[in-house]
């Protein structure tokens, strides 16, 4: 299957980076971005996921085999591929009166991040803290609760939980500093930063922060 094809290039990274083959690694991630499994896996995810029929800034949904065959071709186009501008909006935030920002790319740029959401994957999974629960495949709240059960449970355990939030952080964050320390593609992630947003039928530019909503965003 598509799934299994990509699987084994996903292994073969992984190993490559316990071996410390970095070179490897980026030619696996290459080849993987540009492989017809790997487009097809991309183009099932966001068209099977539940925002399929929420379009971004050009209208466009994948409701159709043919309309699906074809984004299986333009991710091949990746030279000249330019990320149209998020569509911002604005969601309740549970519980309270303020609202928080979603960016919805359209769904070729979704695509496209899950593309290359495949290649970075094994190598975010094997280098990460194995105690970090967010935002991480087969991971879950309840994974985190054991950890914490195993933490906390021994009479030399400690005795207090320091519980932080960094406020406004995915729209601050530096986009220079995502791009020297995300492995992969920097061409590609500085145009998905870059994007902008329409926001109330206004094109704004972003010059930090990465937005809330994307596939290779939390």
């Amino acid at each position: 299957t598509i799934q299994q094809a990509v699987r084994k290039t996903q292994l073969k990274i992984a190993q490559a980076i316990q071996e410390g083959n970095w070179r490897r690694v980026k030619r696996l991630q290459r080849m993987l971005t540009y492989s017809f499994y790997g487009r097809c896996l991309a183009v099932r995810r966001v068209t099977e996921n539940r925002g399929r029929k929420t379009p971004g800034v050009d209208g466009e949904t994948w409701g159709s085999p043919q309309a699906k065959l074809r984004a299986v071709g333009s991710l091949s186009k990746q030279r000249g591929y330019r990320p149209k501008p998020l569509r911002r909006v604005w969601i309740p935030k549970p519980g309270k009166l303020e609202e928080r920002p979603l960016g919805i790319p359209t769904m070729l740029d979704r695509a496209m991040q899950a593309l290359h959401l495949q290649a970075l994957e094994p190598v975010i999974e094997s280098t990460s803290d194995p105690k970090s629960y967010g935002f991480r495949p087969d991971r879950s709240t309840a994974d985190a609760m054991v950890e914490l059960f195993h933490l906390l449970s021994p009479q030399t355990a400690p005795v207090w939980i320091l519980e932080g939030d960094i406020k406004g952080f995915f729209d601050n964050i530096n986009h220079e500093w995502l791009c020297r320390n995300v492995p992969m593609d920097t061409k590609v992630l500085r145009k998905w930063l870059k994007a902008g947003v329409i926001d109330r039928r206004q094109l704004m530019a972003t010059e930090a922060g990465t937005p809330q909503g994307g596939i290779i965003s939390p």
